[in-house]
C-alpha cells in the first residue's frame, strides 16, 4: 500500500451542532507515502456538505511543504464557527504527519 491514514483532532467550540454528537473534531487524511500528497481528507463536521468542502479544500497539497497554504486557504473560505477547531485539528494531523516521517529516518 503506498499511502498512510492520519487524523489529527481538537476541541470543538460549543454551541455547534456537531458538539452533540463528538467532544471533539477530527480531520482524516489519506497521504501517500513518496510525496505526502493529502489524497483524500474528512472531517466530523454535521453536515456532508461542510465534510465535502474539507475534502476539497485540502486534497492535492503535499504536506512536505508543510500545511501554510492549507491553513490560509481553510481561513479564507471556511467562515464557520469550527473554523479554529478545523485549524487546530490540521495543525494536530501535520503534527502527526512530522513524526511519522521521523519514524522512517
Amino acid at each position: 500500500m503506498n499511502t498512510i491514514f492520519i487524523a489529527g483532532h481538537a476541541r470543538l467550540p460549543s454551541g455547534m451542532a456537531a458538539r452533540s454528537m463528538y467532544e471533539t473534531l477530527t480531520i482524516t487524511a489519506e497521504i501517500d507515502k513518496k510525496y505526502g500528497v493529502i489524497i483524500t481528507a474528512n472531517c466530523t463536521l454535521a453536515t456532508e456538505h461542510g465534510r465535502d468542502f474539507i475534502h476539497h479544500l485540502l486534497r492535492g497539497h503535499s504536506l512536505q511543504d508543510g500545511v501554510d497554504e492549507p491553513a490560509e486557504a481553510m481561513k479564507e473560505h471556511y467562515l464557520g464557527k469550527a473554523g479554529n477547531a478545523l485549524l487546530s485539528a490540521l495543525y494536530d494531523l501535520y503534527r502527526q504527519y512530522e513524526q511519522y516521517r521521523e519514524s522512517l529516518d
